[in-house]
Formats: C-alpha cells, structure tokens, sequence
C-alpha cells in the first residue's frame, strides 16, 4: 500500500557497506538535481527516532557520526531488526510520509525487504543503485570492522541481491565518480 504523500517520478534506492559514500553520493545527486526536485530519505531517520523516544535518547546525537551513536549501534540494529520482523514495511511507510517531491533517493537501503518494499508500492518508478568502495578507500574514511555491525545484515543484507540498476564505484577518483553521477543525472532527468 502506497503511504500518504506525493506520488513520486522517480525513487532511487542507494546500498552501500559502511564508509562507502552513500550518502556524499545522495547529496551529490540532490544538488546536481536540486533540492526543490530531490528529496534525502534515510530510513535510519524514523528508526533513530523511535528507539530515541523508547529508549529515552537524544535523538539529534543518534544522527551524527558520533562515538554517542556508536555506543547504540548493536542494541539498535538488533531492535531494528526486531520492527522489521514483526512489521518490513514500518520504517519504509514512515519515511516517505508527507514528501512530495518528484525525486525520492532513499541513502540507506540496507535490506532485500526495503526494496520489496519500495518496488511493491512503487513498481517501476524504483530503481536500486549500489554504491562500492574499495576495503583501503573504505578504511582512508575512517572504517574499521566491528564485529556484530560489520557482519550483520545491516551491512550484509544486500551482499548477494544480484543485479543493482546503477553501480556507482566511488574508490577515491574524482572524475571517474563525477562521469558516473552524470550518466545517473541524465537519466533521472529523462523520468521528470
């Protein structure tokens, strides 16, 4: 069932491991397409908020690349994957409520229910896009694996999905990243 908002053109589902640059990629596109056009949905966004709120958390230091967010992490994954359980579609509803954009570019699909999810409601306005980045370049940004994170299917699930619409390689070199943003820009103006 399609959530209350806006029917959207086009709906961009960005994976990636941790430290890949999901979401430099995401705003990249945002502001080569505009803010008016394309919108930033992070699932993480209303999965942050609702443990925030039964946890008793700060929800805006859940948001950051924090060392507050990184003491959470485990128990949020394994509280996450508890929703998910009992409801796939719940924080996929929740972060599309109330936008209307034509250009929806979701920065953390992490699991094959997400895009399920997304390709139930939205059929072939969906488009998944994958982006990798090699363990050195991922590491030069700051990753270390972390068991219990790095091993979950948070960051797994998607590992052996098959076919990604768009793969965006994004090792470090600036204008192989740039010519692969561009051919994504064309084609998501072609939809608008």
């Amino acid at each position: 069932m399609a959530p209350r908002g806006g029917a959207p053109c086009l709906v961009l589902l960005v994976s990636g491991k941790r430290k890949s640059g999901k979401d430099f990629v995401a705003e990249a596109l945002r502001s080569r397409l505009g803010a008016d056009v394309c919108a930033v949905l992070r699932l993480s966004g209303p999965l942050k908020e609702q443990y925030a709120k039964e946890h008793d958390l700060d929800f805006q230091r859940l948001l950051d690349a924090s060392a507050y967010k990184e003491a959470f992490r485990r128990d949020m994954i394994r509280w996450g994957e508890e929703k998910r359980q009992a409801d796939p579609g719940f924080f996929c509803r929740k972060v599309v409520e109330g936008v209307f954009h034509p250009v929806w570019l979701v920065s953390d699909t992490r699991r094959v229910s997400d895009i399920q999810w997304f390709r139930e409601a939205f059929g072939a306005l969906t488009q998944t896009v994958r982006v990798v980045a090699s363990e050195q370049s991922r590491q030069q940004r700051g990753w270390v694996f972390t068991t219990g994170v790095d091993d979950a299917e948070s960051e797994c699930g998607l590992d052996n999905f098959g076919a990604f619409d768009w793969v965006i390689e994004n090792h470090g070199d600036e204008q192989r990243l740039e010519e692969q943003l561009e051919k994504l820009v064309v084609f998501v103006r072609s939809r608008l």
